[in-house]
């Protein structure tokens, strides 16, 4: 099948997630992570599944807590600021679920598939360092002791490391204390003793706002220990999650009263982080009616899931229609 242009770096300046909801413009793949998946790659495979999540969930419930918000944080662009976060692009889009990313190929970043060079100047202005050197993506659930970090929470490397990547490698900004520990919880309950026998899984509609709706447990969890920072990006990451659903029904217009559902559940997240900005705190009762309209939306999304690009046959034809040799 044809495969998706390679466009500049220049060039992916795509909307950022924290505006939820980007409509792709004429010529555009017509899904945004077709941009960096490698041309000899099976965009079908690369898109339409992802490898299955190989975690480990701690018993503790404050450690669940705190992997719970890692995670969320884990697939948010907006934690990693700058291009990398107007290029829609979050350490999922490497660790894809926490894996490695074969088929990632991104324009002067990459060099073969399945490589990143974190020091170009492009995401990072502290430091770049003039090299042409991509590293291949490690898979963060693969055996502890060939990951290059020391995990042991006692010597917090790993915290050292995750802030360095985030404020230093992408110029993100200074992430709350409680996403930095998450993310720390995240990667260490990654585990290959805990992955499961498939290993890879379908991409549709309940995945995703599955992880829309762990987000917004985690920050409300947050709001109750009276963190707004943390909860603020936890609902970024839940609405980050919505955007990827709606890109998935944008190529049908009779699917478009869907995406307006969509749109205003996204709305609802963003005015509660405006409360939050502000200093107030959401009613509970504002997030208990969003969810449970958040089991009708996805009804109706699943229902309508054969007529949108979570179908491969639609996605196939998509990318030829609207990319072309």
């Amino acid at each position: 099948m044809d495969r998706p242009r390679r466009r500049p770096a220049a060039a992916l300046g795509l909307a950022a997630a924290a505006a939820g909801l980007a409509l792709a413009a004429d010529g555009d793949p017509p899904i945004r992570a077709l941009h960096w998946i490698a041309a000899g790659a099976d965009p079908l495979r690369a898109i339409a599944t992802q490898p299955t999540e190989c975690l480990r969930r701690p018993a503790d419930p404050q450690a669940a807590l705190q992997m719970e918000v890692g995670r969320a944080a884990f697939r948010d662009p907006l934690l990693l600021g700058g291009q990398a976060s107007r290029a829609s692009l979050a350490c999922e889009t490497c660790h894809r679920n926490g894996r490695t990313n074969p088929d990632f190929h991104f324009p002067r970043i990459s060099g073969a598939p399945g490589t990143a060079d974190v020091t170009q100047s492009i995401f990072s202005t502290r430091r770049g360092d003039g090299i042409d050197n991509p590293r291949p993506i490690p898979d963060l659930s693969g055996p502890k002791a060939k990951l290059k970090v020391d995990q042991a929470p006692e010597g917090r490397a790993l915290e050292t490391f995750i802030h360095g990547l985030v404020v230093e490698e992408f110029d993100g900004d200074e992430p709350p204390r409680a996403v930095l520990e998450g993310l720390a919880a995240y990667v260490r309950s990654l585990d290959p003793s805990a992955c499961p026998k498939a290993a890879r899984e379908p991409v549709g509609a309940a995945v995703l706002m599955d992880d829309a709706r762990r987000a917004l447990a985690a920050a409300r969890a947050e709001i109750a220990l009276g963190d707004r920072p943390a909860a603020i990006l936890l609902l970024g990451a839940a609405r980050s999650r919505l955007g990827l659903i709606d890109e998935r029904y944008a190529d049908a217009p009779r699917l478009a009263p869907l995406r307006g559902r969509l749109r205003n559940a996204s709305a609802r997240l963003a005015q509660a982080q405006g409360a939050l900005r502000q200093g107030r705190d959401p009613e509970p009762a504002i997030f208990d009616r969003w969810l449970a309209d958040s089991r009708r939306l996805e009804t109706g999304l699943l229902a309508a899931e054969p007529a949108s690009l979570f179908n491969p046959q639609r996605l196939e034809a998509a990318i030829k229609r609207r990319l072309p040799a």
